[in-house]
């Protein structure tokens, strides 16, 4: 399938996902958003694509936000439908039950920070910026991001950066918890890639289990009680039989995600 503003190949079972707008520093219009649910929903159809990366064309920008043009027309109706369409699209990202990762290389505000913060978890290039600047349209996040920032970096530290409007550097981001790993940008696919390449090994559904049971954490009790059902369900299937007795037998495990 072919779209105006996403470029996308594979490469051992990992979608690469790339908004392509570099004019517009890859800003988010509803036609990226659209497309990008269009992708994300293929993606978790197929499961011939064990995993996938986000990512911006160029050098400059991940995503460098929304497409503020687009909002001068929204009333209050129009505004709140245009955040829950995003905050769905966002949560769809997160509850994927196979990895997807963000790999940010530049900017990364306002709806591009929210959309690498939905993603499972973060890479970033030594030149990559994120922050939240939305209060300086007198707005707030509407994709989650008020949520997720939080999550991410606790109340104070997002409180700071959801009020100031202000970004922070890649090593910022680092120290924070926002990314978990940062490298030269020339490095920043191959990273992803190479990290994918490892889960990719692993059992799918454990791997679906432990994404649903992260996103659970922040629920308290319902996230100990998922775990435990998880676990049950997944000690009896055919990938848990085959990883134990690969285990004990001293051999590579031969995964088919049933």
């Amino acid at each position: 399938m072919s779209y105006q503003t996403i470029l996308t190949s594979v490469s051992d079972a990992v979608l690469t996902i790339t908004l392509n707008r570099p004019e517009k520093l890859n800003a988010l219009n509803q036609t990226v958003l659209s497309e990008l649910e269009q992708v994300v929903n293929d993606f978790i159809a197929r499961p011939e694509w064990r995993s996938a990366i986000i990512t911006g064309s160029g050098e400059k920008a991940f995503i460098a936000g929304a497409d503020i043009s687009e909002f001068s027309a929204l009333d209050s109706t129009g505004g709140t439908v245009l955040a829950q369409k995003g905050q769905a699209l966002f949560r769809r990202i997160e509850t994927a039950p196979k990895p997807i990762i963000a790999a940010v290389n530049g900017f990364a505000l306002g709806g591009g920070c929210e959309l690498a913060m939905a993603c499972h978890f973060r890479l970033a290039s030594e030149n990559a910026r994120f922050g939240q600047p939305e209060v300086n349209l007198g707005l707030l996040p509407g994709y989650g991001g008020t949520q997720r920032l939080t999550q991410l970096v606790g109340k104070g530290r997002a409180l700071e950066l959801l009020l100031t409007g202000n970004m922070i550097d890649a090593v910022t981001a680092f120290n924070y918890g926002l990314v978990n790993h940062v490298v030269p940008q020339h490095e920043l696919l191959t990273k992803a890639s190479a990290l994918l390449a490892v889960i990719n090994t692993k059992a799918p559904l454990a791997v679906a289990a432990c994404i649903e049971a992260a996103n659970l954490a922040a629920a308290g009790d319902a996230g100990y009680k998922n775990e435990a059902e998880s676990f049950g369900k997944l000690i009896a299937s055919d990938d848990a039989r085959e990883g134990i007795a690969a285990f004990m037998e001293k051999r590579k495990a031969a995964f088919k995600g049933r």
